[in-house]
């Protein structure tokens, strides 16, 4: 018959067992204030983010052809708030509910004319523009030549046959209220990344 051993003192843990447990405390404690240091770290990202993007930039997707081929529809491009343009640049804007991107051709004060055969002159001077898919005068029914209004820009799309612009009454202008800003980057698809031109 085995005897009972009443009181018997638990074995105590050696030297080596309690480093281990220590380390693996240690590690614990280092993983957690990792993980939440993470986790504040990118709560302050995406809040910075958001203002940066409520202040200064806008993320735009594009949706049809009026500015192909150097945007496509599909493509999500990226512009920085701005109501400082010149010739060439390409402005996002508001226009009945919509946000349009086209490129700006004449600022306030010139004078456009769009010949038949579609070449557009700003103040008696024929515009190069590499960028154009196909010359065309498009659906245009203003009067030419045209003085574009103060504080006004005249914007037409790089589609000339397809693109809703400057060129139609219904349109117009776009004046500074309706500007988001000047569309600088292609951020998807990932193939067509880079700056817009």
């Amino acid at each position: 018959m085995a005897r009972r051993r009443w009181g018997r003192e638990p074995d105590l843990p050696t030297l080596g067992q309690l480093e281990k447990e220590q380390k693996r405390l240690d590690y614990r404690k280092s993983y957690g204030s990792s993980l939440l240091g993470t986790i504040y770290a990118l709560i302050i990202v995406a809040g910075i983010s958001m203002l940066l993007s409520s202040l200064f930039i806008s993320v735009l997707k594009i949706y049809g052809d009026s500015m192909e081929p150097g945007l496509e529809s599909g493509d999500t491009v990226v512009a920085i708030k701005s109501t400082r343009f010149k010739r060439g640049d390409i402005a996002a804007f508001y226009y009945n509910n919509k946000i349009l991107v086209k490129r700006v051709i004449a600022l306030p004060g010139e004078v456009v004319e769009i010949d038949e055969k579609g070449i557009v002159s700003v103040n008696g001077t024929p515009l190069e523009e590499p960028y154009v898919k196909e010359l065309s005068l498009g659906e245009c029914d203003i009067r030419m030549p045209y003085e574009v209004p103060e504080e006004r820009l005249f914007v037409i799309g790089d589609n000339r046959q397809d693109s809703a612009d400057s060129r139609a009454v219904a349109v117009g202008c776009v004046s500074a209220e309706q500007l988001i800003g000047k569309v600088i980057w292609k951020v998807w698809p990932w193939q067509r990344f880079g700056p817009v031109r």
